[in-house]
């Protein structure tokens, strides 16, 4: 497969195309060899996504990334005005979906609420795409959106399309290329640099407030290759392998969630206002 794709700042018509992958590329019972039937032939708008995301998403600009948002300077919203905020990225001209973000939030929760699971894993599903408010702020969808990794070490070929990576500058940094690259052994991934994206920001924003088990959800729900196919166990700490768990438990309802009915949120609405009151602050900053 040719690493050249030809570039654009934003390949994908709509972010839901992304979740399509997503959803075909991780569905539960695949195996090794479907796994590997993604390609850019089969899918050349997520290829081109990738091949920008690969080329772009150096340790300088994670560090980068990191120092403009990671400060939270951008205000404060309560979580509805957050989710409100974000309904703005709706695509008027998607065909396939007429769902607002609040609504896609609304599914990954109550899936989980339906289940049984404890209060503040519904909580997770409700806010854990807020950080694609990134696209408002600006950033490209390369930036915000895809399967995240580390930098400043080699890549793991579990990564979606790795060949990609070539165009990448830091693959001229002997350094970044070794194993270890910049960390230590088994430092633990929350001392690990990520890919810059929503998921990164949104644990930024809720570190203040919520458990390890629901911020691990957040930071790591898109490090396919770690939870998913067992990559950079390496890196891992102890405290990494008991959490990993709770990022399985919450994967399948970010990838499988979406219904064909529309939550009620003027019925569903006094139950997450005492959720977020229960956990978090009236307005956070972002």
């Amino acid at each position: 497969m040719s690493a050249t794709v030809p570039g654009s700042a934003n390949p994908l018509p709509n972010l839901d195309q992304w979740e399509d992958f997503l959803e075909g590329r991780y569905r539960e019972g695949k195996s090794d060899s479907e796994f590997r039937q993604y390609d850019a032939e089969a899918n050349p708008g997520v290829a081109e996504f990738y091949a920008t995301n690969h080329e772009k998403q150096t340790v300088d600009y994670v560090l980068g990334k990191e120092k403009q948002y990671f400060g939270l300077t951008r205000g404060k919203k309560s979580i509805w005005e957050a989710a409100e905020y974000l309904n703005t990225l709706v695509d008027d001209s998607d065909p396939d979906t007429d769902l607002t973000q609040i609504e896609h939030l609304l599914q990954t929760s109550e899936a989980i609420r339906k289940d049984g699971h404890p209060r503040w894993m519904v909580l997770v599903g409700f806010i854990h795409d807020l950080g694609k408010c990134l696209c408002l702020y600006g950033e490209q969808q390369w930036g915000v959106v895809g399967d995240t990794f580390p930098v400043g070490c080699a890549w793991s070929d579990k990564i979606v399309f790795p060949e990609y990576f070539a165009r990448n500058p830091d693959a001229k940094v002997p350094e970044y290329q070794t194993k270890y690259g910049i960390y230590e052994p088994n430092c633990g991934l929350e001392n690990v640099h990520m890919s810059f994206g929503h998921d990164g920001y949104i644990a930024e924003v809720m570190k203040p407030y919520l458990s390890d088990e629901a911020i691990y959800m957040l930071r790591f729900h898109s490090f396919y290759a770690w939870h998913r196919h067992g990559a950079y166990q390496h890196l891992e700490n102890e405290k990494d392998k008991a959490m990993l768990a709770w990022v399985r438990k919450f994967n399948p309802y970010d990838l499988y969630s979406k219904g064909h009915t529309k939550p009620d949120l003027k019925q569903l609405r006094s139950y997450y206002d005492d959720l977020f009151a229960e956990f978090l602050p009236e307005r956070l900053s972002w």
